[in-house]
């Protein structure tokens, strides 16, 4: 009986497990003449549409249609998260399929908006920007207010159109094209995609941004951010941290070789 009960509650949780993984998408490099990857916008909107400008001029003179691959991370310290995600609500641009993949700020984020007691931790991530853009004040409500994180919560989620809560629940974790992986973070290196778990796609760093995949694949990444595009081992990082004086790097890859923008 016992053994029942235990075979049960396991299919139960792997079957609840599996529900809860984000997607991983599979496009074919047949269906793109270009690929254009940026990442880490952090609510900088102004840099994200000059950059969309530059993309779409570039892909003007490639004929075909386009793969547009945001890297994850909207939202936090820039002063218009609020924008981003609208901007990623609207259709994009002409000719462009566009995949926008989820980031450790953005699940972290949308965790707070569920449960705020109990992802708190979010407030000390540069969350006063995100919540200021929807006209929320965290300093006032929390300090010469008194109000608590729940109410805190509970306002954020009054000011907070539903489609970027929805946007942001739908998000997928990974997107490979023939041979490249595009996730927020990078893969714990010899394991494939199919067994990686998502928190390690939005937060890893080490022994990835050491070791590379140590697969036959390359990963692009965002997440970790350096003052030029990083060419690894098997990886190529394009977080160069706009929100905090740097630019938003813009990753080409066409004919199968990866330019920066």
């Amino acid at each position: 009986m016992m053994g029942l009960l235990y075979r049960i509650f396991s299919s139960r949780m792997a079957k609840s497990m599996e529900q809860s993984r984000r997607a991983r998408i599979d496009l074919s490099p047949l269906n793109y003449t270009a690929i254009y990857a940026l990442s880490d916008i952090h609510g900088c909107h102004d840099e994200l549409i000059e950059a969309e400008r530059r993309i779409v001029a570039d892909a003007a003179k490639i004929p075909g249609r386009k793969l547009l691959m945001f890297l994850g991370d909207y939202v936090d310290r820039g002063p218009r998260s609020s924008d981003v995600l609208q901007h990623l609500c609207d259709p994009p641009p002409a000719d462009f399929d566009r995949y926008s993949l989820l980031g450790n700020h953005d699940d972290v984020f949308l965790k707070f908006l569920d449960d705020p007691r109990g992802n708190k931790d979010w407030l000390e991530y540069g969350s006063g920007p995100t919540l200021a853009s929807y006209g929320i004040d965290v300093d006032y409500l929390l300090g010469q207010e008194g109000r608590s994180v729940e109410e805190l919560g509970e306002a954020a989620r009054l000011a907070i159109p539903p489609a970027h809560v929805k946007l942001l629940s739908s998000l997928p974790v990974a997107v490979t094209v023939g041979s490249i992986i595009f996730v927020h973070a990078g893969i714990q290196p010899n394991i494939a995609l199919a067994g990686q778990i998502d928190d390690d796609l939005i937060w890893i760093r080490e022994p990835f941004l050491s070791q590379g995949p140590q697969l036959p694949v390359l990963v692009v990444h965002g997440h970790t951010p350096s003052p030029r595009p990083t060419f690894g081992n098997g990886r190529i990082g394009i977080d160069t941290a706009v929100s905090m004086g740097g630019s938003l790097t813009v990753l080409k890859i066409a004919d199968g070789q990866p330019t920066i923008l």
